[in-house]
């Protein structure tokens, strides 16, 4: 099979470029039709490396791209796509407006790569720290549709979506980690300033006599925490290193997504994120034109959880082998009973990319109202947390201190 690149017109006269596979130029030129242009020119290209070194070599500018200014390059190209100009014109006009400068050398590389014959999918796949796979595809099937501007208006709901729930989560996980930072910052300035002033008081008034458990457990740590501080902060790095190389491997990060799914508090609201994303990813791509296997793949790639990902490749060995979708899916244990009913109505009735975008906009709904449960619930137990700490640290330097008190009093009445 060859590759052609082609210009042709549509049935308004408007022109479009591209390269399609194909056995030979007829079947090159039914291809051509079939997608509703009328081919003027048709050549047979080298192969795909070929012609990658023949084409000028862009000059690339490194770094990554926010995904809320990449969200706001979509949605404005599809709006000058949709207005009626040619891809080109929109990306230079993009390009002269936009401020971020790693984004703005993206847009003139992708569209150098145009003007020089690429598609706008394969222009957008030099670039796969900006556009991932996700993006790339869902554009390939636009232009083989002929309906890019509505592709890239998904494709921008579709990250605005994400962005959502993404915010929420994180928003969900801030809270407590800033509730623990600030009890770790309270206890160590107890343990380092206070306690040993206490202590000294303890020895110039209670010489020789014992102390509390409690105080001598607070005194220790303080001891621990002043003379050994950096075999604490290596304690903690050894830990931070440990888990960060635990999660890199295939058998940890198994293991980590498996226990993250079933945490008593956040497991929850782990389960539902992830749903939501593969009904919504999947949906999208379906519905863009992309074929379920490769959009199975991609969803895969793009499940942010081992187990999920697992699940979503047995999906996809089923599918290929002529199965529905439903079954592995109840086997996988991951996706809910409600889940796999509207997949099956979705597979019978036709409507599957319509049925994934439901279940997603459901699941968005119960990660709204599972974060703020947790936030009611969480609230309370780090206040709890904290005046555990504090009062703690209190107990234990005021228990000795009655003792004190207790006995000047005595010998005073004496």
């Amino acid at each position: 099979m060859a590759k052609f690149s082609y210009t042709a017109v549509d049935a308004r006269g408007k022109q479009a470029n591209g390269v399609i596979d194909a056995n030979d130029q007829n079947d090159a030129i039914a291809q051509i039709r079939q997608l509703g242009f009328y081919p003027q020119r048709l050549d047979e290209t080298k192969d795909a490396e070929a012609a990658v070194e023949d084409k000028p070599k862009l000059k690339k500018k490194s770094g990554k791209v926010k995904m809320k200014i990449l969200t706001i390059f979509t949605r404005q190209l599809a709006t000058l796509i949709d207005a009626g100009l040619p891809l080109l014109r929109s990306l230079n006009t993009l390009a002269k407006q936009e401020r971020n400068p790693v984004m703005r050398a993206t847009m003139a590389n992708l569209a150098t790569s145009v003007e020089s014959g690429s598609t706008f999918s394969e222009a957008l796949a030099q670039h796969p720290g900006i556009f991932n796979k996700l993006y790339v595809n869902m554009v390939k099937a636009g232009e083989l549709g002929g309906v890019l501007e509505i592709v890239l208006t998904r494709l921008a709901e579709f990250q605005e979506k994400s962005q959502k729930i993404k915010g929420k989560v994180v928003s969900a996980m801030v809270y407590p980690l800033v509730v623990l930072v600030i009890a770790l910052a309270i206890l160590s300035f107890l343990l380092v300033f206070i306690v040993p002033k206490f202590q000294q008081i303890f020895q110039d008034a209670l010489p020789g006599q014992p102390l509390p458990g409690i105080t001598m457990f607070v005194i220790t740590l303080s001891h621990i925490l002043i003379s050994q501080w950096y075999f604490v902060l290596g304690g903690i790095a050894a830990l931070v290193v440990g888990y960060k190389v635990f999660a890199s491997t295939p058998a940890g990060a198994v293991i980590l997504d498996r226990l993250a799914l079933r945490l008593p508090i956040f497991g929850d609201l782990m389960s539902k994120t992830a749903i939501s994303r593969f009904s919504r990813t999947l949906g999208t791509l379906i519905s863009s034109g992309v074929p379920i296997l490769q959009a199975l793949n991609i969803t895969r790639d793009t499940a942010g959880n081992y187990v999920v990902a697992h699940a979503i490749s047995k999906i996809h060995d089923s599918v290929k082998e002529g199965e529905s979708v439903v079954g592995p899916m109840e086997a996988s244990g991951v996706f809910p009973p409600m889940v796999t009913s509207m997949v099956q109505v979705g597979e019978e009735t036709g409507q599957l990319p319509d049925m994934l975008v439901k279940v997603a906009d459901v699941y968005e709904g119960e990660v709204d109202n599972v974060v703020t449960s947790l936030t009611s619930i969480l609230e309370p137990i780090m206040i709890v947390m904290l005046a555990v700490i504090v009062g703690t640290i209190v107990i234990a330097l005021f228990m000795p201190m009655v003792k004190l008190i207790t006995g000047m009093s005595a010998q005073t009445g004496s």
